[in-house]
């Protein structure tokens, strides 16, 4: 029997016997399997390196235990690439089941959720909600309507008309400016006409012009 075959049997027979595998069973058998798959490649090197210095070694003097060296190296790369692809497909395989495992919680999450919603809505009914909906709207409109009247400003019943309060007090200004010009008195106008300039005076003031233009001239 194998070790692949011992690994995925695990011990006390078949899975198969005991149900599937859970995620977390299977995921923990194929990182098992990458650790023991990688520790064989590290082994598959070193004994190729062996293997290669051998050939190197034994060279032309020795042809027949270089090329047997050689041979066995090749087979050596042979298993390794063969262990890089299981190791690949391994990769991929675990990585899917990760993917489906996650996808399994969320969606038992969610589910558990829904439940939990259900249960809350269980004692909740329509057409309660929509009657106390409608008593909290009617209470707010009357806590407006409160509001409005306590904010509105009393008069006590005395409302007067802002037009007439205007015209009167338009009355009462035209009043105080009536008695403002009667009492304003206006200078009187002189009746008698205002004194010429005597004709000895022009006649004085003309020869003193002509005194100074021949001044001006002599000079």
């Amino acid at each position: 029997m194998s070790k692949l075959t011992k690994l995925f049997k695990g011990p006390g027979g078949s899975s198969r016997s005991r149900g599937a595998p859970t995620p977390q069973e299977a995921l923990g058998r194929l990182r098992e399997t990458e650790e023991m798959l990688t520790k064989k490649q590290e082994y598959l090197e070193k004994k190729i390196e062996q293997e290669l210095a051998t050939a190197r070694k034994h060279g032309t003097k020795n042809k027949r235990a270089a090329l047997q060296a050689l041979k066995r190296k090749k087979r050596l790369e042979k298993q390794l690439v063969q262990i890089d692809g299981t190791l690949s497909t391994i990769e991929f395989q675990r990585e899917a089941l990760e993917n489906s495992h996650t996808n399994t919680e969320v969606l038992k999450n969610m589910g558990y959720a829904a439940k939990a919603m259900k249960a809350a809505h269980a004692n909740m009914d329509l057409d309660k909600i929509d009657s106390l909906m409608q008593d909290i709207h009617e209470q707010q409109d009357i806590a407006q309507e409160i509001s409005d009247a306590i904010s509105r400003p009393a008069g006590f019943g005395e409302e007067f008309d802002e037009d007439d309060l205007m015209a009167e007090l338009e009355e009462l200004e035209q009043e105080e400016l009536n008695k403002h010009m009667a009492n304003v008195r206006l200078p009187s106008v002189p009746s008698t006409s205002l004194p010429s300039r005597p004709a000895t005076s022009r006649k004085r003031v003309e020869d003193e012009d002509e005194m100074k233009q021949l001044a001006a001239w002599a000079t």
